[in-house]
């Protein structure tokens, strides 16, 4: 095994912004394989060629937004059981619903505390029972 390769899990965080791609990249890398993507064609090339445990998806892009990435994703069988984690600027009740309609296990809003991140993906990512 190579040593860049030392994180089993590998986590998509599919954002527009530079700044919270990079943010994000900064706070998961120490504990996960991180892959970015700025827009929903990318990252559905990722899921299709590389193994990813978790999707991080944000709501607001151009072109496809992350509810119809997320549609996508869901009605493909192979993804059906990947958790997938909105995080997004849109912090209302009906955006809230929106996200879980169109199949996205989680919603967190920006700005998130990194804390609630990690605990939210060591959830959803089985890690929670096995703390090393």
């Amino acid at each position: 095994m190579s040593g860049t390769a030392s994180y089993a899990l590998t986590i998509l965080a599919v954002d527009d912004s530079p700044i919270m791609r990079k943010m994000l990249q900064q706070i998961l890398q120490t504990q996960y394989n991180v892959v970015v993507a700025d827009n929903a064609v990318d990252a559905l090339s990722v899921i299709y060629h590389q193994a990813v445990d978790l999707l991080l998806l944000d709501v607001t892009m151009p072109g496809v937004d992350g509810l119809e990435l997320c549609r996508t994703v869901r009605s493909l069988p192979q993804f059906q059981a990947l958790p997938i984690i909105m995080l997004t600027a849109r912090d209302g009740t009906f955006d809230k619903v929106q996200g879980r309609l169109a199949g996205a296990t989680e919603y967190l809003t920006k700005p998130f505390d990194e804390q609630e991140l990690l605990s939210t993906l060591k959830k959803f990512l089985g890690e929670d029972k096995e703390q090393t």
